[in-house]
């Protein structure tokens, strides 16, 4: 498994305990130190090779951006903040992700995910998996399950289904996971891992779609309804498959 280690910039102590918990449970990070202003940063990133940092805009002496515009070579980047107005500034340094405080827990693992993914002058590098000797990634993506961080692999998942307050993953060993994600949040990371949203409800591995009408997809035996705003792009979609 691929590990990274990270840092903490943030220089409220309930913050960074909250974020530090969060780390403790991600299988793949391994937390280095945890620094309450950018200068101590600075020096960390100095001294040890470090490959992802969950950085805090407002802080004394030099803000989390100004900080960031300093590095010539900046780790990944998560930006941690309760402001949401410095967003645009935070892509425009091609930060990974922003995470508005307080922060749950569901949309820190999202966002961790994206940490995996090969960046983008790098197209040769694996994305989200495990490298085996002499053979390709198998992808997977670590989701919450009653408060543990627990491994999918994109290949077993047949489709995910949005209930009232939690959605439910099925995947090809017949198991199924409940989880606290939207599913407008699941689309947005497997866009480009053929998955697609065919219903409100729906998200489904095109891979794993026996047979299609206008109406409905079939996956191992379940039909699964085509919302009426998605058969557009469904059938455009399932069409290219086809031919």
């Amino acid at each position: 498994m691929q590990i990274l280690n990270c840092i903490i910039v943030e220089d409220e102590p309930l913050a960074a305990e909250i974020i530090a918990e969060y780390v403790e449970q991600t299988p793949f990070l391994n937390l280095v130190k945890i620094c309450d202003n950018a200068l101590d940063a600075r020096e960390v990133l100095r001294t040890t090779t470090i490959d992802a940092m969950f950085l805090d805009i407002n802080m004394p002496k030099l803000t989390g951006l100004e900080f960031l515009r300093t590095l010539n070579r900046p780790p990944k980047v998560i930006i941690t903040s309760a402001y949401h107005e410095y967003g645009i500034d935070g892509f425009d340094l091609q930060v990974v992700d922003y995470l508005l405080k307080p922060i749950e827990l569901e949309r820190f693992n999202l966002a961790v995910q994206k940490l995996l993914l090969p960046v983008h002058l790098a197209p040769s590098v694996p994305a989200t998996g495990i490298k085996t000797e002499g053979h390709n990634v198998r992808p997977y993506y670590f989701f919450t399950v009653n408060k543990r961080s627990v491994k999918i692999y994109l290949d077993e998942i047949l489709y995910f289904e949005s209930l009232k307050d939690s959605v439910t993953i099925y995947t090809t060993n017949d198991r199924r996971y409940n989880t606290h994600y939207q599913l407008g949040e699941l689309e947005s990371i497997l866009h480009d891992k053929s998955f697609l949203r065919i219903h409100r409800s729906f998200l489904v591995s095109m891979d794993k779609i026996d047979s299609f009408s206008a109406a409905e997809v079939e996956i191992e035996g379940r039909s699964l309804p085509i919302g009426r705003s998605h058969k557009e792009l469904v059938s455009e979609v399932l069409a290219l498959r086809t031919t």
